[in-house]
């Protein structure tokens, strides 16, 4: 009995192993299969950039290139006048950088225009990564970066790097996070040694945006902690990759006092803590005083031998930048000062009719203990 339980064991892991890599295949040859259509939708642009000065056929040169296509290959969706349009943008945005044959050519022999079977050279990037994501997400970056090649491979890098779905895309795409990213006032140049500074540096933004928030416009400190805590999974991804929440209002005894920090986070790419303190007024220099008492307390108490220094970001409501930098300057403590921006309100009329979180908790027990 006891050696057929281990071949049963044997058996069930043996049949495991079998899905996980059936499963990881599938993944594989979905990027594949994706990464090849992008290759031909790339190399279809280069094409089309070619002839539409051939043919001078003007702004009927889609319609007229889609509707011969679907005569061609009448079961294929993908050549509608809209969609050839994006496949030539995305030639032009991306241009030839060497010239090699891909594997798509190697398996695929094109008609050229004097009648001879011809092998089609199309561009192999140094940069892959214009392969990788989903032609739906690229059609949304070229919609939004207006021709910034730059802007576009930020973008694209961040989806690969993230995982990010069409929405989360757009939702970053509408924030502007390429001119934020990397943009707050900092001393982590001073602070830190040049590879974790600039790392540092790269995890910022300024302003960070908080428009998943729904405020009343003269909100409090405590109702926009409240806010961002409700939509803590939003409020990681403003903050960006690698951040880990450790806990709201995270206790520290200092001396003979209890301290709460705002929040307390933690980077898995620089292997560190992060202490952010939320102010809803202008930038005080005095407000660094908490925020380095506060960092230099998790270094003692919380700090691990491996991990890096800890960081400290202030999100203030506005900011003067030259004030910023010469408070940062005085401070040996690796900060960072932002403001942030809020664009969604609870109108003041309809504010009064919502229930406060006490009255919410109230509510809560009186129904629990009427049970």
């Amino acid at each position: 009995m006891g050696n057929l339980i281990n071949i049963d064991n044997a058996y069930k892991e043996w049949i495991s192993d079998i899905s996980l890599r059936f499963k990881q295949s599938q993944i594989k040859a979905s990027m594949k299969v994706n990464s090849e259509m992008l290759r031909f939708y790339w190399s279809l642009g280069h094409d089309m950039d070619e002839k539409k000065n051939i043919y001078h056929w003007g702004s009927n040169f889609y319609e007229q290139v889609g509707k011969d296509l679907r005569k061609e290959l009448p079961d294929v969706k993908s050549f509608s006048a809209r969609n050839l349009q994006n496949m030539h943008q995305f030639y032009r945005l991306f241009p030839i950088a060497k010239q090699v044959v891909s594997q798509f050519d190697q398996d695929h022999i094109l008609l050229s225009n004097t009648g001879e079977f011809t092998k089609q050279v199309v561009s192999q990037f140094t940069d892959d990564e214009i392969f990788l994501i989903p032609w739906g997400h690229i059609v949304k970056i070229m919609n939004k970066v207006d021709g910034n090649r730059d802007k576009a491979l930020f973008y694209i890098h961040k989806t690969l790097e993230n995982n990010w779905s069409r929405a989360v895309l757009m939702n970053f795409l509408d924030t502007d996070l390429y001119e934020r990213q990397g943009k707050a006032v900092s001393n982590f140049d001073l602070t830190l040694p040049a590879p974790q500074s600039d790392l540092a540096q790269a995890i910022t933004r300024d302003p960070y945006t908080f428009d998943f928030l729904t405020l009343r416009e003269s909100y409090d400190e405590k109702e926009l902690k409240d806010a961002l805590m409700d939509n803590i999974t939003k409020f990681l991804l403003e903050l960006g990759n690698g951040f880990a929440f450790v806990g709201r209002e995270y206790r520290l005894e200092i001396g003979n006092t209890s301290n709460f920090i705002d929040m307390l986070f933690y980077n898995i790419k620089l292997h560190c803590y992060v202490v952010v303190e939320i102010k809803v007024k202008e930038f005080d220099s005095g407000d660094m005083g908490q925020l380095g008492t506060y960092m230099v307390a998790v270094n003692h108490q919380l700090k691990g031998e491996n991990d890096g220094p800890t960081l400290g970001l202030l999100i203030c409501k506005s900011k003067d930048n030259v004030k910023a930098r010469y408070a940062l300057e005085a401070s040996s403590q690796p900060m960072g000062i932002s403001q942030y921006d809020i664009t969604t309100f609870i109108p003041e009329e309809f504010r009064g009719s919502l229930p406060t979180i006490e009255e919410i908790e109230a509510e809560i027990s009186s129904n629990e203990s009427s049970l």
